[in-house]
């Protein structure tokens, strides 16, 4: 078997261990026919309503759950056993017809529905109880146990609310009332995390999934590669860039450690990494690029509709976290590589930078839909353009028919100005979105690019999926927390452990977030946190968006926190390490996103609110600068060996300049200069010298 092939099967072992989306049946002959069909034509239907077919926001959501039943029950076995085998046994498909009637109930008895205002019929009751059961179900096959039993336990909460703490007592939902609201509201599965999921979420999904087509996740490692490959610790330095850049398309901190992790841990392995240390920096990274605009794992966009608040201003606060986050981890992985004596790769290792940068234009779609977003464009249009926008440019990628499809495009965009003139509506966005649907149309004639958007659409379908299931179990628990008021019962019970401090109550609410986190996908990860995690810091006067993104990190920081750290057992697959070991490494590396949260808390101005170029640029100067004392205190080595009794004011020093406030800055700025005197003054003789040298394949 060649080296390729066995990363390949590497991969798809690693995945299928620690993620549970990528555990589909290997199906072959009429049956993967059917599927492939059924995934294409769940694209097409979330296309064509989200452009020229609209319908009601109930039958959108209720076929959209029922396109997502149909295909885990097809794709997703009951058991692991069943993957390999490529038959769908007869449950299956049983199961998979019962949710095909689920999601058509609502189409085909609309108005009916409407018109009872809440009555329910047998029937409904009927229905409406499947579908609650076919959720957790589908939930259990595609996103894995800990949503699915979070769920289940929130439907027992509602239905024994008497026989709770008291506390946690509510009056109880009885059945029939417990079902109506979970699927016949817009409170329940059908509220707004699947909202979301069939509106924004899948369209970016689709815009991802055209974006892999194109072929830039490998230029991501490429210019990884050219820009910071030389560097000292290149290979690690690699990996947090293209995770980084991954993080922007990517939906999962797992996918997005397999992905970059089979190109980079082998790189720092061989460089002399320590497996445990290499996955760590995989892990952290990959982790981080969840947090990193413009997508941030999908959870941007429900942000907008639970906290009421426009796209931009949640990408525009999440910035500066997400650089902070990277910027900790790139500082605490270059003093590791100047503890161990690790240079660059080699001349030959780095591909020519001339060449790397040509291909720049791969990363147009990633600016395209900053631009449309910032100029304000709805966000469905903007993932709806830079879809287009990435056929486009992967049409540039060959030189064959470049003049004609630049040809094409002149004409379309000349032909569909002058008829915009005449009309009197002259657009140039109108006339460039006419030049690239002309030139798409054409490029189908002249090359293979129909099957290229085909395998697309199919593509991001299947990434869908987990999400529909995962969405779905959310609204689930939503539904619970509306019903019942669990959110202010656990926000008030928080504070009042807390005693009303605030470093109190945030600390609680870290240690909830990260529990509920733990397992759970972006998506659901950021409705559950938001939901039971997020009021109880609200409820102290922290601002909607500070508390929402505070619940959001920590759910996230989940996948690298041991003991269920998702996407470091992921990495210690790809590097053969051990998995708590790297877990704690990774936790140890993203140690900036454990502060973060609190300094954006306590200091709004992170998140760019009210605030002014100068405020924003002295934080980032004394956060950084802070970050890299602490650095140097937990690695052991700046400019030289730091030792035991440096290495405490090192880590004390950095977390005071790090806290908000005039005086702690002082104190954590002259800690920060005695200590860097002293690298130079005390023991010269060990500056530059590596601590400890490693050998090579990070044995």
């Amino acid at each position: 078997m060649s080296e390729t092939n066995e990363s390949v099967e590497k991969q798809k072992e690693v995945m299928e261990k620690y993620d549970p989306e990528s555990g589909v049946r290997e199906l072959t002959g009429k049956i993967a026919k059917i599927v492939f069909i059924l995934l294409l034509s769940f694209s097409v239907f979330q296309l064509l309503t989200s452009t020229v077919y609209q319908v009601q926001a109930q039958i959108l959501r209720s076929v959209h759950v029922g396109f997502g039943l149909v295909l885990i029950f097809l794709l997703y076995p009951a058991t692991k056993k069943n993957r390999s085998k490529g038959k769908i046994a007869w449950y299956d498909i049983g199961l998979a017809i019962l949710g095909g009637g689920v999601g058509l109930y609502w189409p085909l008895f609309y108005e009916d529905i409407v018109l009872r205002a809440g009555d329910m019929t047998q029937l409904d009751f009927y229905v409406g109880a499947l579908a609650i059961v076919l959720v957790l179900e589908a939930t259990r096959r595609a996103v894995g146990i800990p949503i699915t039993v979070i769920a289940a336990l929130f439907l027992a909460y509602a239905y024994w609310g008497r026989q709770m703490p008291s506390f946690l007592v509510h009056r109880g939902v009885d059945l029939d009332n417990l079902v109506q609201s979970m699927f016949f509201t817009t409170e329940g599965i059908l509220g707004t995390p699947i909202a979301v999921s069939s509106t924004f979420i899948f369209l970016f999904l689709l815009f991802g999934a055209f974006l892999v087509k194109t072929g830039v996740g490998q230029y991501f490692n490429d210019l990884a590669v050219a820009l910071a490959g030389k560097r000292t610790g290149g290979p690690a330095k690699v990996a947090i860039f293209s995770s980084a850049l991954q993080g922007t398309i990517s939906g999962s901190s797992v996918a997005n450690v397999v992905t970059s992790g089979s190109f980079t841990i082998p790189m720092m392995k061989k460089l002399g990494y320590r497996r445990e240390f290499a996955g760590g920096v995989e892990a952290a990274a990959s982790t981080g690029g969840q947090l990193m605009p413009p997508i941030m794992g999908a959870a941007a966009f429900l942000m907008i509709e639970f906290i009421g608040i426009d796209y931009w201003s949640i990408a525009k606060a999440a910035l500066i976290p997400a650089i902070l986050y990277f910027t900790g981890i790139w500082i605490m992985t270059h003093f590791e590589a100047k503890r161990t004596g690790l240079s660059g790769l080699p001349d030959e290792d780095i591909p020519d930078k001339k060449e790397v940068l040509k291909k720049l234009y791969l990363l147009l779609p990633i600016v395209a839909i900053v631009v449309f977003l910032a100029s304000g464009v709805s966000v469905m249009r903007s993932a709806l353009y830079g879809i287009l926008t990435v056929i486009l440019v992967g049409l540039l990628r060959e030189e064959k028919f470049r003049k004609i499809y630049v040809a094409t495009f002149a004409a379309g965009f000349v032909g569909f100005g002058i008829y915009g003139f005449l009309q009197g509506g002259f657009s140039i966005l109108d006339s460039i979105i006419a030049g690239t649907l002309v030139t798409i149309i054409v490029s189908y004639l002249f090359d293979g690019n129909l099957k290229d958007t085909i395998d697309a659409l199919v593509s991001g379908a299947r990434t869908a999926l987990g999400v529909v299931a995962a969405t779905a179990a959310a609204g689930i628990i939503v539904g619970v927390v509306t019903k019942t008021g669990l959110g202010l019962k656990l926000a008030n019970s928080l504070v009042t452990l807390a005693d009303g401090q605030i470093l109190i109550t945030l600390f609680f609410t870290m240690i909830a977030a990260i529990i509920l986190g733990m397992g759970s996908p972006t998506t659901a990860n950021y409705v559950i946190t938001s939901t039971i995690a997020a009021p109880a810091v609200i409820l102290l006067g922290v601002q909607d968006l500070a508390a929402h993104l505070f619940v959001f990190y920590f759910g996230i920081i989940a996948d690298i926190t041991p003991p269920v750290a998702l996407a470091a057992f992921a990495a210690s697959g790809v590097a053969s390490s051990e998995p708590i070991r790297t877990g704690l490494n990774a936790a140890k590396l993203a140690i900036a996103a454990f502060i973060i949260p609190y300094m954006f808390v306590l200091s709004p101005e992170l998140l760019m609110i009210d605030t002014n170029v100068g405020e924003v640029s002295w934080i980032l100067f004394t956060a950084i600068t802070g970050m890299m004392a602490i650095g140097a205190g937990l690695v052991g080595y700046w400019f030289r060996k730091v030792e035991w009794y440096e290495r405490i004011p090192a880590v004390l020093g950095g977390l005071t300049l790090i806290y908000p406030g005039l005086w702690s800055d002082i104190i954590g700025l002259s800690i920060f200069v005695i200590l860097l005197a002293l690298q130079f003054l005390v023991k010269k003789d060990g500056l530059g010298v590596p601590v400890v040298k490693t050998t090579s394949q990070g044995v």
